[in-house]
């Protein structure tokens, strides 16, 4: 795949990433904040994936596809509607590596 096709990336999801605040007590409170709001492209594994990934015991469920956008890391969340999708690795595309990139995500839960 040399490009994602616009119509492929239908889905407007949020990445969000974990931040640490000191509060007036002076303890730290970990929250979620908007990193950006961007259209994508969600895919479930495919069978023969999730063996694989079973075998190697991967948390791994799915693929986010977006354009390519720096700061994107596997710290982060992803949000389409009321599912939380935790970022697990960010793999760039193999051609140049500005184009797209892959966000291998899993379910569950991913508290602030």
């Amino acid at each position: 795949m040399s490009n994602v096709a616009a119509g492929r990336l239908r889905h407007r999801i949020r990445i969000d990433e974990r931040v640490t605040h000191v509060n007036s007590s002076g303890e730290q409170d970990v929250a979620w904040e908007e990193f950006a709001t961007v259209w994508a492209a969600i895919e479930p594994l495919s069978a023969r994936e999730m063996l694989i990934a079973d075998q190697t015991q991967s948390k791994v469920s799915g693929r986010i596809v977006i354009r390519s956008r720096d700061g994107v890391k596997a710290s982060m969340r992803a949000v389409h509607g009321t599912t939380i999708y935790n970022i697990e690795g960010v793999i760039r595309d193999p051609e140049s590596g500005l184009e797209w990139m892959t966000l291998s995500v899993s379910t569950g839960v991913n508290e602030g």
